[in-house]
């Protein structure tokens, strides 16, 4: 145990015991120079530095959490939890017992208790003080025990299992491959063999495919940006489906990558940009059967149909011009259809967007989207609109 974490459980129960620190934070004016000498006037040290990052992290989960003014954060756990939408949308699916393993600030314990009486482990006692502060919070600590512990030491197998394994592990910068996750993908292999039914969390960016066997993934994405892939084994997995789920539409595409044939076609009058959490469950020629959308390259995720389709899976553009992949062209073709804002997308090829947005024309009054992409091979340019999904 790190030296400092008895002064730091001290400070964030003085912090729970006082919450009109919170409340003097709010009321004092003035720059942070003043607004500390003030509060430390009233408060101890320690808790005065504490209670001014905790505000800090609350602002920030205010984009995770609906009630992040509530809880309680420190960096690291806010940085891993997983997003309120994507912890109740994981949460349908359990019921009865569940332990939560590694359970950080006790996202995922506080979702899991609306549906299911609920263990939550950590061998962190900062984080088991978390999640006790975060239950007692939205007021469902009767529903949560929690238990300091290494999970590994655990040998109860009754009944269902989430798992948030480390992806720092004691390093600096997030781990890719979950083979260097805590516990072990050993470990969390074994945690799938052992219990039931359960769910693992693994980043959407990870080498999860193969890893698991007999198990579903489930790629979710909240407003458009890829926020966990859950590994569902045992009897809450359909085995072998693959899943693209968007919040918080609530959409799901699911089946075998491998079932549909890829459809290639010439650009049509409107190009998609799939939602990442199909890309990443593999599903773009599923939509594509699913949609009569079509593939612009077989090596490239951009899709495009002749008329307008509605699908909470894409983004859809108007497309105004098609163009030669050199600056001069695209230039000339904005500045011909009057470019205000501009809006620059690739996926595949290498792309400076950033020296575009400096040097490309934009000085019309339309708003615009530039998308490169391969077509039957060779690097184009296309230049759109966005059309509005409802």
């Amino acid at each position: 145990m790190p030296d400092d974490v008895p002064q730091r459980l001290s400070a964030y129960r003085y912090l729970a015991e006082h919450p009109e620190i919170f409340a003097a934070i709010g009321e004092t004016g003035g720059d942070e120079l003043r607004l500390q000498k003030a509060l430390r006037a009233r408060f101890p040290d320690d808790a005065v530095r504490l209670a001014l990052s905790v505000v800090d992290l609350r602002a920030k989960a205010a984009r995770k959490f609906p009630f992040a003014d509530r809880m309680w954060f420190d960096r690291a756990r806010l940085e891993q939890a997983t997003p309120g939408a994507v912890a109740s949308h994981k949460a349908r699916r359990f019921k009865g017992e569940v332990w939560d393993y590694c359970c950080g600030a006790g996202a995922d314990s506080i979702a899991l208790a609306a549906h299911a009486s609920v263990t939550a482990v950590d061998s962190d006692p900062i984080a088991c003080l978390l999640t006790e502060l975060n239950a007692a919070a939205l007021s469902v600590s009767e529903r949560i025990r929690i238990l300091e512990q290494p999970v590994e030491e655990l040998r109860d197998r009754s009944g269902l299992l989430h798992v948030d394994p480390d992806r720092r592990a004691g390093a600096l910068k997030r781990a890719v491959r979950v083979e260097d996750y805590a516990p072990s993908l050993e470990t969390l292999r074994g945690f799938a063999d052992s219990f039931r039914g359960g769910a693992i969390k693994v980043s959407p960016a990870a080498n999860f495919g193969g890893k698991f066997d007999d198990v579903e993934i489930e790629v979710v994405s909240v407003d458009g940006e890829a926020k966990e892939a859950t590994i569902w084994f045992g009897e809450l997995a359909q085995p072998d489906l693959w899943r693209a789920t968007v919040l918080p539409e609530g959409a799901t595409l699911a089946g075998d990558p491998l079932s549909v044939e890829p459809v290639l076609g010439s650009l049509g009058g409107y190009v998609f940009d799939p939602d990442p959490a199909v890309v990443r469950a593999g599903l773009i020629d599923l939509l594509c059967g699913e949609t009569g959308l079509r593939r612009l390259d077989d090596a490239e995720e951009y899709l495009t149909a002749d008329d307008p389709v509605t699908t909470p899976f894409a983004n859809g553009f108007r497309v105004l011009a098609e163009v030669a992949n050199n600056e001069r062209a695209i230039k000339n073709a904005l500045r011909d259809l009057d470019c205000g804002r501009l809006e620059i997308k690739a996926r595949r090829l290498p792309i400076e967007i950033e020296r575009l947005h400096r040097t490309l024309p934009t000085n019309g009054d339309r708003p615009l989207v530039l998308l490169f992409a391969r077509i039957a091979g060779k690097a184009r340019a296309i230049i759109a609109e966005r059309v509005d999904r409802r």
